[in-house]
This record gives structure tokens, sequence and C-alpha cells, in this order.
């Protein structure tokens, strides 16, 4: 689906041009989009492994050992992370196959990465939190599908906040999603750094509240 998003939808609105989006291609605005999306929808069923292992009784396992239940979600968020570079880095190569102008430099590369891991450990520890309330597989499924595409609307990613209605230029600036796409775009396309650290803390801190949630969660799962 991200590649669809990328090579139909980028290439229509490239063409009729009614997405302003300044000095750039309407593709190279939304190439960081559809990155992002990419990992989300990676991270956002990371909740769905956390369910199947509790099933199998592997959860209770892991909760027994010595290591807290902070450090086990972090490490299953790092993980969904490290899986969702994989999907980003397919993404950007089909963008370079195409054409589309992107900044590739040592630091836009390992920033590109840093923050891609950042989105998955957020969106990782989400879905962690909400399969703490929706305990089978099945709801996980269906509140992944219905979260995922709002969360991609309701941000930065194929469209200038500053066109949104005002009610959803709000929920924008809610959406840790929109950090990551701006932080992307600043790397990959604009090279302008001046609000990448913004970017950058309120990822961190977003991370951090997610991963406190999917802890408190964890032993709920197990009751």
């Amino acid at each position: 689906q991200p590649i669809l998003w990328l090579t139909v939808f980028g290439v229509t609105f490239s063409t009729i041009r009614v997405i302003p989006t300044g000095d750039y291609t309407y593709l190279q605005f939304l190439t960081p989009g559809v990155l992002a999306q990419s990992v989300i929808f990676v991270a956002i069923f990371y909740g769905i492994n956390v369910v199947w292992e509790r099933d199998l009784g592997l959860l209770n396992k892991l909760m027994s050992t010595p290591a807290p239940r902070s450090s086990i979600v972090l490490g299953k968020s790092l993980a969904g992370g490290l899986r969702g570079t994989f999907q980003a880095l397919g993404i950007l190569i089909i963008a370079l196959v195409i054409g589309i102008d992107i900044i590739l430099t040592p630091l836009s590369i390992i920033g590109m990465f840093v923050i891609i891991i950042l989105c998955g450990i957020c969106f990782s520890s989400m879905s962690m939190a909400l399969a703490s309330l929706f305990r089978t597989r099945e709801r996980m499924m269906g509140v992944g599908q219905a979260i995922t595409m709002p969360l991609f609307f309701a941000s930065s990613a194929i469209y200038p906040v500053s066109i949104m209605p005002g009610w959803l230029q709000v929920i924008a600036v809610a959406n840790p999603l929109s950090y990551v796409v701006d932080a992307l775009r600043s790397l990959l396309v604009t090279g302008d750094l001046s609000g990448l650290g913004l970017d950058v803390l309120i990822l961190l801190a977003s991370a951090a509240v997610l991963l406190i949630l999917a802890s408190l969660g964890f032993r709920r799962m197990l009751v």
C-alpha cells in the first residue's frame, strides 16, 4: 500500500498540482510521509504478536524472568522499529528508482534511520498498550486497521498542516506521526534542520509516555 501511495497517488497529484508544496514537487513532499506510513504499518500491528505470545504462554515465561517489564517492552518496541527500517529502506529505493530528488548524505541517512526507529518504538508501544485493552488477535487486527489511516490522514504526511481545517490542525499537532514526517522531510527534502531538535524531543517524549503505558498494560495482559 505505501508503494501505491507513492507511485499512483503521488504521481497523479504531482501532475495536477492541487496541493501547495512550495519549492518542492509533490512527490518530494510525499516521500517522507510514505516512509513513515510504511513503518506504522509494521509497528501498529505489533501488539498482535504480544497477544499471540500470551495465548501460547510465552509471555508468562518471559515475565517470570528477573528482567523488568519496561526493558521487555523496550526490547519489543525496538524490534518493531528495526523491522520498520527494512520496510522504509524498500520505499526509499523505489523513490530513487522513479527519480524523486532526495538528499542523501551520511547525516541524512543516519538521521533517517534514527527517526524511523523512534517512530517504530512509539507506535509499537502504542500497539502493545492497546493489546492490553483489546485482548484477542481479531480485535487487535480490527483496532490496528481502524487507527492506521486516521493517524496517517491527521498528520502532515500528505498535505501541509497549514491548509487543514482548524480542528484537524489541532489533531495533527498532537499526532506523533506529524513530527516523524517533519523530521524526515527536513533530512531528506528541504535540508533545513532548524526544527529537527524539537521534532526529536517530542518523539522521545511520546516514546517515553507510550512505553510507560505499554509496561503498565503488560500486567493487565497476564490477568
